[in-house]
């Protein structure tokens, strides 16, 4: 078994840890703090070259906490054990950016759906419909991935959508997705697919408030659209 090199066989004043305790986390770059995450690199390299290196692979800190278990695993250097502490790394700043301190969110203006699912939404490498279900206070109740893939009729059924929403008994719904180029321009199927939720939702009692489209960075509201 191949003895690998701990962050404690590096000079003193090159060990992150150290340097944290001394100058405080906001003192080390991404690979740095990566590096305590990890902790051990290999034989051949140690943790803060490791470290830097995946960073530079996967295009940065966005690049890394975007990636799944197959991308992680294909970088060398990367098992089983440090691909799932990525992912739980991953996992954790997600729902951070999302659920903020968990306090409710109250859903006033397109805006604060934007800030509420851009960061999850907009480095995806597939189409992700989502619907969050809202009370009769428009605060959120709960948010699904309805489905994942290139968004047409066929796929996107409305019962799929309402299923969870009828079951968390939610006044409204809003629908997100994202487009993966990053130009978030509704396609033709995308307005066709909000026109047939909207019609079901007056039907089953649950109001479509809007149909909210993300880009890297950018977004496009059908409300706004006047499509709703």
């Amino acid at each position: 078994m191949e003895e690998k090199i701990k962050l404690t066989d590096l000079p003193r004043n090159e060990r992150p840890r150290e340097k944290m305790l001394l100058y405080g986390a906001e003192s080390l770059s991404n690979g740095e703090l990566l590096a305590i995450i990890l902790r051990t690199g290999s034989k051949s390299e140690n943790i803060l070259n490791l470290s830097n290196r995946i960073l530079s692979q996967c295009g940065g800190i966005n690049g890394l906490l975007n990636s799944d278990i197959n991308d992680l695993q294909n970088l060398k250097g990367i098992g089983e054990a440090k691909a799932t502490q990525l992912l739980a790394l991953s996992e954790l700043s997600k729902r951070f950016k999302s659920f903020k301190s968990g306090d409710e969110i109250k859903i006033k203006q397109p805006q604060d759906v934007v800030e509420y699912v851009m960061e999850p939404m907009r480095y995806l490498k597939k189409e992700c419909l989502k619907v969050i279900m809202l009370n009769t206070k428009n605060i959120v109740i709960k948010s699904v991935d309805i489905s994942i893939g290139s968004l047409n009729s066929s796929i996107v059924h409305p019962r799929e959508v309402f299923v969870e929403a009828i079951k968390c008994s939610s006044a409204s719904i809003i629908v997100c997705h994202n487009h993966p180029s990053g130009d978030p321009t509704p396609s033709k199927e995308d307005i066709g697919i909000t026109n047939r939720l909207q019609e079901c939702g007056k039907l089953i009692g649950i109001d479509v408030l809007d149909h909210i489209i993300i880009g890297n960075g950018t977004y496009i509201s059908l409300k706004e659209k006047g499509v709703l």
